[in-house]
């Protein structure tokens, strides 16, 4: 199809109608708004399939946008939609997984969050950009629910608030988690800085609203995960994390060598020609990006926290809390509207199902029966009455054909 769309001729409004229908499917299946709310949902899984998930399944979606590019270039009304959609849910994302209480839920948010950053690079046109955010992406998002895994095993749950001091009793569980976070946020010298100090130096003329955008999502998902840490692996043990081990040798060993890739993740880059020339590097956007990751993890270890509450994070305003916790309350937008809308034309197809369908096949079955009720009055089982019966019809007959032929002649 990259010929074909080289080559196409299509109207403004067939290419725009096109674009946007092929831009559904990744939306659903990146967990972007407005239908992100499986992906939250989806976390009652094991944690296996939550891994392969974050890290693999969603983001081919992203993927299937980056081959089908050159068709969405067709389009700048499906190119705008791609960068909106992105844009709002990188940043609403990353303020719900702030505020979750189930260690998974706020690393899914946050898996959305980063594939809104794919899509606003699909968007810009910068596909290179995008690739790049999810190889990173899946690395270190993977090493995160391997450490995440270790850590409902041990103790048997998956709320922040029933947690807390494990970084001395899970050493490389920990470990692997500060990896993992540092890996996705833009600090100095892992993976993370380096994709999105690309997408800062590509839009720091190109368009300054992204490169906010950018600083703002790195900012946000920072303070995210130093908000986990502190609550799983700082502070007081609580009850059911006193006894918590390390992970036996067979997660062990997979975590253990996910950090180490995950860490040498830059190298790998190197020798894929990645990384930039340090002659070409924007120092000022490199500072910036560094200050926004570093202050989020600053702001994250500042906030008030209180277990005692159902919410992670303490706040002035409990409604900007709850706001944040219950998803923007989209879930109940969904109910009012779709859900509602869905349930009364389901309604009233049942309705019509029953009355006229199945009365309509009732009526023949009772015309049916009355008039084989009618008809058994004419059965007497004497032959003289049949012959009657023969000789009245044919008499009948011969009496219409006569009146037709007299009729016409």
């Amino acid at each position: 199809f990259y010929v074909w769309a080289e080559t196409a001729d299509l109207s403004p409004l067939t290419a725009s109608l096109l674009g946007l229908a092929l831009i559904a499917g990744p939306t659903g299946k990146c967990a972007q708004f407005p239908l992100h709310l499986w992906l939250d949902e989806a976390m009652e899984g094991p944690n296996p399939a939550s891994l392969l998930r974050n890290s693999v399944v969603v983001g081919g979606g992203a993927y299937v946008l980056i081959k089908l590019q050159p068709i969405l270039n067709l389009s700048p009304i499906a190119l705008d939609a791609l960068v909106v959609i992105g844009t709002i849910t990188a940043i609403g994302a990353s303020l719900v997984a702030i505020a979750q209480i189930d260690i998974k839920r706020a690393l899914s948010h946050s898996t959305s969050a980063y594939l809104g950053l794919v899509f606003i690079a699909v968007g810009m046109q910068w596909s290179g950009f995008a690739l790049l955010l999810l190889f990173i992406h899946a690395i270190a998002k993977a090493l995160m629910f391997m450490s995440v895994g270790g850590i409902i095993l041990t103790t048997n749950s998956q709320d922040l608030t029933e947690m807390g001091g494990l970084w001395s009793r899970m050493p490389a569980t920990t470990t692997s988690f500060v990896v993992g976070s540092a890996g996705l946020i833009g600090l100095l010298p892992l993976g993370g800085f380096w994709a999105l100090r690309q997408g800062v130096d590509i839009f720091w003329i190109l368009n300054p609203g992204i490169v906010v955008v950018l600083l703002l999502v790195n900012f946000l998902n920072a303070i995210n995960f130093t908000r986990v840490f502190r609550l799983v692996f700082l502070g007081e043990p609580q009850p059911k994390t006193r006894r918590s081990p390390e992970v036996p040798w067979p997660m062990a060993v997979p975590m253990v060598t996910l950090t180490i890739v995950t860490l040498l993740t830059p190298v790998i880059m190197q020798r894929l020609s990645l990384l930039p020339d340090w002659g070409y590097l924007n120092l000022t956007a490199a500072v910036l990006l560094v200050l926004s990751g570093f202050f989020g993890v600053v702001f994250g270890l500042a906030i008030e926290l209180d277990r005692t509450w159902s919410r992670p994070m303490k706040m002035s305003l409990r409604f900007v809390q709850d706001l944040l916790a219950y998803d923007f309350y989209i879930d109940r937008l969904y109910n009012i509207t779709v859900v509602f809308a869905v349930s009364q034309l389901s309604k009233l197809n049942a309705w019509i199902d029953r009355y006229l369908v199945d009365g309509l096949v009732n009526l023949v079955g009772l015309a049916t029966i009355f008039s084989g009720e009618g008809l058994k009055y004419g059965v007497s089982g004497k032959s003289q009455s049949y012959v009657l019966t023969i000789l009245a019809g044919i008499s009948i007959l011969g009496i219409l054909v006569l009146w037709f032929v007299e009729f016409q002649f």
